[in-house]
């Protein structure tokens, strides 16, 4: 018996120190870098800047680039640390986006803009893994965004402001060298669906354009950036997100169920929600949600369809209330 006990001993030992050694090398390796392989096509891409191109990039910018880049102080798009993301993804500021040549993006071409919108892989070879990749976005919205961020918008100008390298915890290099990698990029061109299929176009929307559905799952460290309905809690909200003060603010649970979720809401009500910040309950809704303006009924329309024919998902969020 007492061989049976050191036999396990030294196996245990063993798997402990296996686990230490894994650890250091991941901690020490950090978030891994890529090759950035630019294909012919995209080496020489020039997109559309005419003006309903830069508006549709603004449009999309005002709901998915500008809440992470912007400087709340001065309004440019030179990032902020972002003090909203969970604690154990570490210190990490959003990066510069304006048209500054050496700490923005002013010397990036369309196609590394492309390239880094798709894959999320910078020039560098690194890969950001809070923004993930959009790969689920079409051709022509990726173009827009590109067409806004070469225009004169105010916000864009050059400005040499930069943060210091981002400082990641063990959880995100962790997840970084095991399940969180870069997409690939399309082997096809990407097309929005046809508007008239209001569930299609809702889901394109909420997945692929607007990104709902990293806030209202469970978790952002379970979501699944390349198939969103095999993200976990889809839609069923929970997500423990952080407002600018570090306060908690679940996600609000949006499948329909109509105890839990939004199931007795009408689409005038979701409406309200979901471009003014209204809770049809009473009161405002509270930042991480903050209001769709852009938004057109017809695109709210679609997103309401869509949800309704996601998986009820019962799931009682604990509400947030502000401090007196």
């Amino acid at each position: 018996m007492k061989r049976l006990f050191k036999i396990l001993a030294y196996i245990l030992g063993a798997v402990v120190s296996l686990a230490a050694l894994a650890a250091a090398f991941i901690h020490f390796k950090g978030v891994p870098t890529y090759a950035f392989e630019l294909p012919e096509d995209l080496a020489s891409l020039q997109v559309p800047r005419d003006s309903m191109a830069v508006a549709q990039g603004a449009k999309i910018a005002s709901m998915l680039c500008k809440e992470c880049h912007k400087d709340f102080n001065t309004g440019k798009m030179t990032g902020h640390i972002m003090t909203d993301l969970p604690k154990e993804f570490g210190v990490v500021a959003s990066y510069n986006i304006t048209q500054d040549k050496i700490h923005g993006i002013g010397e990036w071409t369309d196609g590394e803009i492309y390239y880094y919108l798709r894959r999320s892989v910078r020039k560098d070879g690194h890969y950001n893994p809070i923004m993930g990749g959009f790969n689920l976005m079409s051709d022509r919205d990726i173009h827009a965004i590109i067409a806004w961020l070469r225009s004169d918008d105010p916000s864009l100008a050059p400005d040499p402001k930069e943060y210091p390298e981002n400082q990641y915890n063990f959880l995100v290099k962790l997840l970084c060298n095991t399940v969180f990698t870069p997409p690939v990029l399309p082997s096809a061109p990407v097309l929005a669906p046809d508007s008239t299929n209001k569930v299609a176009l809702g889901k394109y929307l909420a997945d692929g354009l607007y990104n709902c559905y990293p806030c209202h799952c469970a978790d952002f460290k379970t979501m699944d950036t390349k198939v969103p309905e095999r993200s976990v809690g889809y839609y069923g909200g929970g997500n423990p997100m952080l407002n600018y003060e570090g306060e908690t603010v679940p996600s609000a649970n949006i499948t329909m169920d109509k105890e839990t979720g939004i199931g007795n809401w009408t689409i005038e009500q979701f409406r309200e929600a979901v471009k003014f910040g209204k809770n049809p309950k009473g009161g405002p809704l509270y930042y991480p949600m903050f209001p769709h303006t852009a938004l057109t009924d017809n695109e709210l329309d679609a997103i309401y369809a869509f949800l309704q024919t996601v998986p009820v998902i019962k799931n009682e969020v604990v509400r947030y209330k502000p401090k007196d």
